[in-house]
C-alpha cells in the first residue's frame, strides 16, 4: 500500500496568445494582479503552426510564455483555469475572445497545461478542466511527447522551460530550508 501525501508546490506558468501585442501586455498585467509578479517571460513568438484559432482570433497571432514567482498547490490548477477563463472574458469583444490563456504547472518532473478539451492523453481534473501532460523531464531536459503542441518543441522554447525549472528547484529548496508551507492555491509567503 502506498502512503498518500501532498506533493510539493508547483511553479505557475501561462501561455498567452493574441493578434494584438499590446493586449498581451495587458493580459500579463491582469495575470500578475491575480497571481503576483512574473519572474520569467519569453520574447514574443509567432504563433503560426496552426490555423485552428484563425476563425476566432484572426491570423498573425503572437504568443508569450511566462511564469510567476509565487508557487502554487498542484491541485489548484482547476481553480486557476477557471480564473484565467474569466480574465479572457474580461478582454473579450462582443463575446469573442481577443486573447487565449493556457495556465499550467511546472514541477521537477513535468509541465502540465490546463485545458477544457478532452483527448486520450488528458486526465479529467473536475469542473470541466483536463490536465494535458506537455513535457516530462528526462536526461537533463524537458522532453516533448507525441501529443505536445508543435510550437512547444523548438529548442528555444524547451530551453526557456528548462530555465524556469532550474529557478523552480532553487525556490523550492529555499522554501524547504525556511520551512515555508504552501497551504492555499497561492502562497501567502514570499518564496
Amino acid at each position: 500500500m502506498s502512503i498518500l501525501h501532498s506533493p510539493p508546490p508547483a511553479k505557475l506558468v501561462c501561455s498567452i496568445f493574441s493578434q494584438q501585442g499590446g493586449l498581451i501586455n495587458r493580459v500579463v498585467d491582469a495575470l500578475c494582479g491575480a497571481y503576483g509578479a512574473a519572474d520569467f517571460k519569453s520574447p514574443v513568438i509567432p504563433f503560426d503552426w496552426t490555423s485552428y484559432y484563425e476563425p476566432e482570433f484572426g491570423s498573425g497571432l503572437k504568443r508569450i510564455f511566462m511564469s510567476f514567482t509565487e508557487l502554487v498547490l498542484q491541485d489548484a490548477l482547476t481553480e486557476i483555469k477557471h480564473a484565467t477563463n474569466k480574465i479572457e472574458q474580461e478582454f473579450s469583444t462582443e463575446g469573442k475572445r481577443q486573447a487565449n490563456i493556457d495556465p499550467g504547472i511546472l514541477t521537477a518532473e513535468r509541465l502540465v497545461l490546463a485545458t477544457g478539451k478532452n483527448f486520450s492523453h488528458r486526465i479529467y481534473l473536475g469542473r470541466g478542466v483536463f490536465a494535458d501532460l506537455t513535457f516530462i523531464y528526462q536526461k537533463n531536459s524537458f522532453m516533448s511527447l507525441p501529443w505536445t503542441y508543435p510550437d512547444y518543441t523548438s529548442k528555444e522554447v524547451i530551453a526557456f522551460w528548462n530555465n524556469v525549472r532550474k529557478s523552480y528547484l532553487k525556490e523550492l529548496s529555499e522554501a524547504r530550508a525556511r520551512n515555508v508551507q504552501i497551504t492555499e492555491g497561492i502562497s501567502n509567503n514570499p518564496i
